[in-house]
């Protein structure tokens, strides 16, 4: 968790910008689904206000929207804990993961400008030309996001990004390693098609059948190593 990321947002709260429990939610959030922050680690309370540069309340209020978002369990007697899911968790949230992203595809593709999607263009373009796995997943979500975000309804985005975030713990380095990223990004450029065309329905069953295929990868490469953790 350390690094510029948190203490920018630490900055941007104290300047007014962020709401001091909203910067530290969304930090711990992208810890948790980077996997810095494994699953049973203990979060306390006065190492993160200290951490954050804020007091305990916006860190004690971060941690009860990461628990309502399933990211943190509060335990008795120990606290705040990063939470643990299981395979069959996992495959329910991507079930969850095609019913909203679907949704929001078909709400975005006539809302679509030229811009939108150049940008969605200009990310895959370098995703294509990036060769560690470990950034693959930063990117898949940034092109996502991009696709999504036309459909400017913020409360089904926002559960989107939580969902995907829990998603991401498991498929990050696991599955970006052993699908590699010739067929996910020739996907992503079938579904960026079908938009450019404004053709929703189209695009909103590649994309359903791109989430498809990933949640195959995932029991695959849990096939292959058991238990299923999160990477790295």
């Amino acid at each position: 968790m350390a690094g510029a990321g948190h203490q920018a947002k630490a900055r941007d709260a104290a300047a007014g910008r962020v709401p001091a429990p909203d910067a530290v939610r969304d930090e711990l959030r992208r810890a948790i689904g980077a996997g810095e922050l494994a699953p049973g680690t203990q979060l306390r309370q006065d190492e993160l206000a200290e951490r954050f540069g804020t007091s305990r309340i916006p860190v004690r209020e971060a941690l009860r929207q990461l628990e309502a978002e399933g990211f943190v369990t509060i335990q008795p007697h120990r606290g705040a804990v990063v939470s643990t899911l299981s395979l069959d968790e996992v495959l329910e949230l991507m079930d969850i993961r095609i019913a909203l992203e679907c949704h929001a595809l078909r709400l975005a593709v006539p809302a679509m400008g030229e811009l939108d999607v150049e940008a969605a263009a200009d990310i895959l373009k370098s995703y294509d030309e990036e060769p560690e796995p470990e950034r693959w997943g930063d990117m898949n979500w940034a092109f996502h996001a991009t696709l999504y975000a036309p459909c400017d309804r913020p409360r089904l985005l926002a559960m989107i990004e939580a969902n995907y975030g829990h998603v991401g713990r498991f498929t990050r380095s696991s599955v970006s390693r052993a699908a590699g990223k010739e067929r996910p990004q020739a996907e992503h450029h079938a579904i960026l098609a079908a938009c450019r065309r404004g053709e929703a329905e189209r695009a909103v069953r590649l994309l359903g059948e791109h989430i498809e295929q990933t949640q195959k990868s995932l029991m695959a490469a849990a096939r292959r190593r058991p238990p299923l953790r999160p990477g790295p």
